[in-house]
């Protein structure tokens, strides 16, 4: 996939977490960053049971974009997904969970990530 084909894929992604009603949605792009993926997103969900909803609508978007299955983690407690399609990696978190991770702030330059969404 060329660069632009991965940010569609990441943008679609991200649409699909709005449309579900994520929350506080960061969109970090990892280029010369990480050779992990390109983009990363994180979002919350209010519940185990929406992030869980969230997590599979992620994936089942991904496979019909990609034509292959995303690797999931994390589906059994729901407290913290991650959906890694290659290009892509999505985390999905209650609340409190990210709070104490805080991603954002280890992907973090000098530059906030871009929030999609505040909520």
């Amino acid at each position: 996939m060329s660069l632009a084909d991965i940010r569609l894929l990441a943008e679609s992604l991200s649409k699909v977490l709005e449309d579900d009603k994520a929350e506080d949605l960061a969109f970090i792009e990892l280029q010369g960053k990480s050779s992990l993926a390109d983009f990363m997103i994180i979002a919350s969900g209010r519940s185990g049971r929406h992030v869980a909803a969230l997590a599979d609508h992620v994936a089942q978007e991904a496979k019909r974009l990609t034509g292959r299955p995303a690797s999931v983690e994390g589906m059994a407690n729901a407290d913290w997904v991650l959906i890694d399609t290659g290009d892509v990696i999505v985390h999905l978190f209650r609340p409190e969970v990210r709070e104490f991770y805080n991603l954002e702030k280890i992907w973090m330059s000098d530059q906030a990530p871009h929030r999609v969404r505040a909520s």
